[in-house]
């Protein structure tokens, strides 16, 4: 079988050598070639580059132009009016984040000052008995001095976590955030109506924050 060519404009070797041939290629011109061993002719045609013809440009030219001024400032108001939106909407979410961070600092932080509160809790029966015991010990009992020394460095250790102990003495002012009244009695000497009589337990504070309050006796009004 006889091998098959086929020449294709733009791509004939002939074009090097036969100028018309190559003119009329680059033109357009439509060229009809046979393929090798056919007796078919084939016509290829170039296809020309599309562009705008001077007519179209100058339209185009007087389409822009001829744009309504109000359409374009109404755009222009519509784009800004959005854009307002979109600052607003970044402040907003912006303070929500900076809200959000102050709020986890200050739980963090108050995690970490009341890490010990419920091991300083379970230390106040501790405190109540040392107090109790020093109470009722004789003042020449020889274990007297050791649990001195025992509750001074328990409430040194307390006191340097946040513990502050409430003990109200007679005559100070009730202070119903602080001070649960057990009864009321009658008042004494220097002790006004409404005032704390006695005492019968410490309260205690840590960081600001009750942890028990102090059971007092409030004198009457009467």
């Amino acid at each position: 079988m006889a091998a098959m060519a086929v020449a294709v404009p733009g791509i004939d070797r002939r074009l090097h050598h036969d100028p018309e041939r190559r003119q009329a290629t680059l033109q357009g011109t439509p060229r009809r070639v046979r393929i090798a061993g056919t007796r078919l002719p084939f016509q290829f045609e170039s296809i020309p580059m599309m562009t705008m013809s001077p007519d179209d440009q100058a339209q185009q030219r007087d389409d822009d132009e001829g744009a309504d001024p109000t359409q374009q400032d109404d755009l222009i108001q519509k784009l800004q009016g959005e854009l307002e939106q979109v600052r607003a909407q970044s402040l907003v979410e912006r303070a929500d984040i900076e809200n959000q961070r102050k709020r986890m600092e200050r739980e963090v932080r108050n995690a970490c000052r009341f890490a010990n509160k419920q091991l300083l809790g379970d230390l106040l029966p501790v405190f109540d008995s040392l107090e109790a015991a020093l109470a009722n010990a004789p003042a020449d009992d020889p274990l007297r001095d050791g649990v001195v020394l025992i509750l001074r460095e328990l409430s040194r250790v307390a006191e340097n976590n946040g513990l502050i102990e409430v003990s109200p003495k007679a005559g100070d002012a009730f202070d119903p955030d602080r001070h649960q009244a057990m009864s009321v009695v009658a008042g004494g000497h220097g002790v006004g109506p409404g005032a704390v009589s006695q005492t019968f337990q410490k309260g205690y504070v840590l960081h600001e924050q009750l942890l028990r309050p102090a059971l007092v006796a409030v004198a009457s009004e009467d």
